[in-house]
């Protein structure tokens, strides 16, 4: 049986890795986490110095691309993959709020995406993978068979990331994570490289109200659907 390549996109904090993840494990397919690779980018430019401030430094950056490795290692005590960037594991480094506040910047800069987009690409060369970010159904996989874009209300997505974060920083407040919410919003659709945008051929899924299993039981049956008609006759 043919295996397919499906892409999820969608807003930050709609629950896309978490969907994407769970998604993958029911279908035993592959599961990449690109956020995860952009978040690490932004940590080594934080880690480099490269922002002053909320301006980055683009031109220290780019050439200090070809330096960066990244990959991910499956953890199973803790049933899930973790980024490493140059070999070691920075996955709780990259959840923080300092890089949540600069990943939009990073992700817009073209050299980063078309560095990123060529390793995700040759992952994904023989298909039978969930792959979630902002640009997969547009730019890494147009040809993807099943194509998600998730989104939820910007208050509902600021109150779910306050929930997962507000444990590490207890000086950390609602409304600072609804404008980080609206601004990483702003900034992903305004971009003029790969901006996030729901492609034509997309299934649209607003989860504000919908559970965790509910949206679960909805992708497995869209992601079996999908199967079955790629693999019927002809």
């Amino acid at each position: 049986m043919k295996k397919i390549t499906i892409a999820i996109d969608g807003h930050s904090s709609t629950g896309k890795s978490t969907a994407a993840k769970e998604l993958a494990k029911a279908l035993n397919y592959i599961y990449v986490d690109t956020g995860a690779m952009y978040r690490a980018v932004t940590y080594f430019a934080l880690q480099n110095n490269f922002f002053e401030n909320e301006i980055l430094d683009e031109k220290a950056l780019i050439p200090a691309l070809e330096t960066i490795d990244l990959d991910f290692k499956y953890d199973p005590a803790e049933a899930r993959s973790k980024v490493l960037l140059n070999g070691d594991d920075v996955e709780s480094f990259i959840r923080q709020m300092d890089v949540s506040n600069k990943v939009s910047y990073v992700a817009k800069v073209p050299e980063v995406r078309k560095k990123l987009v060529k390793i995700q690409q040759r992952i994904g060369e023989k298909g039978g993978l969930v792959m979630d970010g902002r640009d997969i159904g547009s730019v890494v996989f147009p040809q993807a068979e099943l194509k998600i874009f998730m989104t939820a209300t910007s208050h509902e997505r600021a109150k779910r990331r306050y929930e997962e974060i507000k444990g590490q920083n207890t000086d950390l407040n609602f409304e600072e994570v609804l404008a980080n919410v609206k601004q990483r919003d702003s900034i992903d659709s305004s971009r003029k490289t790969s901006p996030l945008l729901q492609t034509e051929d997309a299934v649209k899924i607003d989860n504000t109200d919908l559970s965790r299993e509910e949206q679960s039981e909805l992708l497995l049956h869209l992601a079996q659907k999908r199967i079955a008609i790629v693999n019927s006759p002809q």
